[in-house]
């Protein structure tokens, strides 16, 4: 017994200097790692104590941020956060048009559209890949697409993420291997009755514990760090795209059905947010378990031999084969139920959005209907996917085979050695090692050393089991990632058509008349020219103007037949019509909202024409900002005007009264709840008198002002060199103006005529009328003072 006490006493002394040799080095570093964080962590906090006691109060962070940001060479900004008391400045660089030239051939492929339902719509050019979102080839193209975006060279912040957390997840397997060494060793010294070596064991466990929670931290925190960075890439590059000079924000509401009821800020605020955690998620779940394979395979090799890890292989591709068997379509499922999200989302938005009509209408009832089936519709999805058979399935098998069969088939190979003590010798003869088979040929292992391989082995067999169980489970991610995926590639596709104005195209339907005019926006012949010299004016060549339907088979609808006409500098034109007949149109297609289907329109630059729609928006921001819109503070500073040249401009549309009233022009309120709707017309003349564009486009802006006031409005935007383009029904407005283009609504027929007497007569005979009938008041009003008046003196 004496050798084979000795051979123990070796392989326990030998085994007990394996951490101390092997991972001496990395604990003392990663110890050294802890401390140092710890320090920064100290340095941090101070820092954050010193800032706190510098927190601004709300009056002067609302000072700081008037600013909004501050302008940088190159056309990057410095954009002023306000956050925790404070002003925090954020340096953001916009994406180079030459990044979207090079990024747009990736996004031409037509997306797949998920269909929600069986009748549900869908763009003809689309619907026949719907049923292709899933972990295939389409899928990794996409995602290949998008990791253009969101890792843009190799030396982005990016890439430093994905290296650090790369190193801590090897940092955390090569800790696995310690930890499971040491495991058994402590058992095999306990059965031992070692108690030397079983307190040097345990003061290298809590040694080890150190850097193994700070390793499983950091791999948290990266990933974290990793899916946040993913998605500020994404975010500011889809704003970039999505509110850019051609108004592609506008196009995808209005011109296009391929986002569809959900809008774009589904996409925007929840699918990408739900792609990049998923797919930093899904960088953990799958090289770590796989690094955790290779790894542990070849250490339990030593112990089991070829033949158990032939075994152990063998399985892995039983449990893949069975669970790609009974696992569902995860990807589609998943879009569909985003799709189905974005649609309930929708529903609340719009009844908020329209809350005041429907509290008018009292239509409570049925809107709490519309909400209801908009839910059950998206719960009857998930529902679907929990209760349904296959669902039932996939997660039976998964805990039957990753729980319960790969533990079983683990106790026996990891009973081989024990078993089996001639295998390993075979093995470490085949492997030349002559040293361990000798051992292996001694009189056999003692029952502390058995115990010990046998704990090594479990532990190593169970962390196995773990890799092998999340990497099967990640096939179900990987899953729901493709959704995720399609849904984000969807977005980009179509902000990348509509940025370059390429729609989908529609056929000509068959019941349509040969002569009959087909407006598809697919194949569009007009063109806008927004450059033209001032002096040119506006003008219309041949332009039908054409309300589009995205989607729809009959196309197009025209409104008004080759528009033919221009203005020039002075010749102020007032546009009439009855409701429907196209007078709004005309500002849409001369704004460049609706594209130009046939002919050419002309006009001046974006900074020498000014459109003012009939309900102005009012932005986020103090009062100052109302008026200057769009123009930010620094604009205005760098205009060289006052807040004395503001008053002026709020003296000439009856606003004088506004700053007082609000408390100053830096004061930040929800402007569209505080002014009437004849203030904020009225502000919107206001933004007007600021710019001081060459041509003023005015869509019904001044239906909830005065007449006297309008006109006052009207004859200063003439003064100060204005060529106004007025659409409206007034007849007072007849004698600020030279010309008359008359919409009669039928079959798209127009007429332009100069306004002479008749017309200029007709306005002032309007106006006349107005005043007799404020006039005729006065006795009434004069009758109605006295009867007060009596009233007063009877009670005194």
């Amino acid at each position: 017994m004496a050798p084979a006490q000795s051979k123990v006493a070796r392989s326990s002394a030998a085994l007990a200097s394996l951490p101390a040799k092997g991972g001496a080095a990395a604990v003392a570093t990663l110890l050294a790692l802890v401390y140092l964080r710890s320090k920064v962590v100290q340095a941090a906090k101070e820092a954050e104590e010193k800032r706190n006691r510098q927190i601004l109060t709300t009056p002067q962070i609302e000072l700081a941020q008037r600013d909004l940001f501050n302008p940088l060479p190159g056309g990057a900004r410095e954009l002023l956060v306000p956050t925790r008391g404070r002003v925090s400045k954020v340096v953001i660089r916009p994406t180079k048009p030459s990044t979207f030239a090079a990024h747009r051939p990736l996004f031409r492929k037509p997306p797949p559209v998920v269909k929600s339902s069986p009748t549900a719509l869908a763009a003809p050019t689309a619907s026949a890949t719907a049923n292709k979102v899933g972990v295939n080839r389409e899928f990794f193209r996409q995602l290949s697409a998008i990791l253009r975006i969101i890792i843009p060279h190799a030396t982005s912040k990016e890439v430093w993420l994905l290296g650090a957390h790369t190193t801590f997840l090897l940092l955390r397997t090569y800790l696995s291997l310690l930890v499971a060494q040491l495991d058994g060793k402590l058992v095999g010294d306990l059965v031992s009755a070692n108690g030397k070596g079983f307190l040097r064991g345990l003061c290298y466990w809590f040694l080890l514990a150190v850097p193994s929670v700070y390793t499983n931290a950091m791999i948290r925190f990266l990933q974290s760090k990793l899916s946040i960075s993913f998605r500020t890439r994404l975010t500011r590059y889809v704003h970039d795209l999505y509110l850019d000079r051609n108004n592609t924000f506008y196009r995808v509401v209005n011109l296009d059905a391929r986002i569809g009821a959900s809008g774009a800020d589904q996409f925007v605020t929840t699918d990408i947010n739900r792609f990049c955690e998923t797919l930093s998620a899904l960088y953990s779940n799958i090289s770590k378990p796989s690094l955790d394979l290779i790894l542990f395979n070849i250490q339990l090799g030593r112990s089991i031999g070829g033949k158990g890890s032939v075994g152990l292989f063998l399985s892995y591709l039983a449990t893949a084969w069975i669970l790609r068997k009974v696992t569902p379509a995860f990807g589609k499922l998943a879009a569909i139920e985003a799709k189905l999200e974005g649609d309930f989302r929708a529903a609340h938005a719009r009844l908020i959005i329209n809350s005041e009509e429907v509290a008018f209408y009292d239509g409570a009832p049925i809107e709490k209907d519309i909400l209801t089936k908009s839910y059950l519709r998206l719960i009857k999805h998930v529902n679907s996917i929990y209760k349904a058979s296959p669902s039932l399935g996939v997660n039976h098998t998964e805990d039957m085979v990753v729980k319960y069969a790969w533990s079983a088939a683990g106790y026996v190979l990891i009973a081989i050695p024990v078993f089996f003590p001639k295998a390993r010798e075979m093995a470490n003869a085949a492997a030349g090692k002559a040293k361990e088979a000798a051992k292996a040929r001694d009189d056999g292992l003692s029952i502390s050393q058995r115990t010990e391989n046998y704990i090594s082995n479990r532990r190593l067999l169970l962390s196995l089991a773990d890799a092998g169980g999340r990497l099967m489970l990640s096939w179900k991610d990987l899953s729901e990632l493709a959704g995720s995926t399609s849904r984000v590639y969807t977005l980009l596709s179509t902000l990348h058509d509509l940025s370059s104005a390429q729609y989908a195209s529609l056929p000509r339907p068959d019941d349509l008349p040969p002569d009959a005019p087909f407006y598809d926006l697919g194949t569009l012949n007009g063109r806008l020219v927004d450059d033209a010299p001032p002096d040119e004016g506006v003008s219309f060549d041949k332009v039908p103007i054409v309300a589009p339907a995205p989607g729809v088979a009959r196309g197009g609808e025209e409104l008004v037949k080759e528009l033919t006409m221009r203005v020039k500098p002075g010749e102020h034109l007032l546009v009439t019509g009855g409701n429907g007949s196209g007078k709004t149109a005309i500002a849409r297609v001369l704004a460049g909202l609706w594209p130009v289907f046939e002919g050419v329109v002309a006009r001046p630059d974006d900074s020498r024409i000014m459109f003012l729609p009939q309900r102005p928006y009012l932005s986020a921001g103090s009062l100052r900002d109302q008026i200057i819109y769009p123009h930010s503070y620094p604009d205005f500073v760098k205009s060289g005007k006052t807040d004395d040249d503001l008053m002026d401009i709020l003296r000439k549309v009856h606003l004088a009264y506004l700053p007082e009233r609000e408390g100053g022009y830096d004061v930040r309120k929800e402007w569209k709840d505080i002014l009437s709707g004849g203030e904020k017309q009225r502000m919107g003349m206001a933004r007007l008198f600021y710019h001081l564009p060459k041509y003023g486009v005015l869509d019904e802006c001044t239906s909830a002002v005065s007449t006297d006031v309008e006109g006052s409005m009207y004859q200063h935007a003439k003064d100060v060199g204005i060529t106004l383009i007025t659409i409206s029904h007034r007849p007072s407005l007849f004698k600020h103006h030279m010309y008359l283009l008359r919409l009669t609504g039928q079959e798209g027929q127009w007429e332009l005529t100069q306004i002479g007497e008749a017309e200029q007569s007709q306005s002032f005979q309007k106006e006349i009328e107005t005043l007799k009938a404020k006039l005729a008041e006065v006795n009434a009003w004069k009758t109605r003072l006295t009867d007060i008046d009596a009233e007063l003196h009877f009670k005194a």
